[in-house]
């Protein structure tokens, strides 16, 4: 069974890139086309049932950027499942919030390089 881009999540994958948020928007232009160290990442990249905001396949890194919906308690436990379930399949999950995407750009590019092997 196809674990990664299963087919039956290709639309949504590609209705989340064509609509993506500000901060997406934003901190793709310094994780694309390698510009982090070298590394490839890809957006809205999908494992199991899950749609990854950003993942680096040789690194089996996501990256999660949360907007105000994953400050209610409900989102935030669905979040630590997800996680849980991501880390179980080998993959490490960094969240950020959206506003340190523009308040703390420099510290979030720190913060994903520190987790290269």
């Amino acid at each position: 069974m196809t674990l990664h881009n299963r087919r039956y999540l290709k639309e949504n994958r590609k209705e989340l890139r064509n609509y993506s948020t500000p901060a997406e928007g934003e901190l793709w232009k310094y994780l694309k086309a390698g510009q982090l160290h070298g590394r490839k990442f890809r957006r809205q990249h999908s494992i199991g049932n899950y749609i990854l905001d950003f993942y680096c396949p040789s690194e089996k890194l996501a990256i999660e950027l949360d907007g105000h919906v994953h400050l209610h308690s409900a989102a935030a436990e669905a979040d630590m499942k997800r996680d849980n379930i991501l880390n179980e399949l080998g993959v490490k999950v960094l969240r950020f919030e959206n506003k340190d995407i523009f308040q703390n750009l420099d510290a979030v590019l720190q913060e994903i390089s520190e987790n290269f092997k």
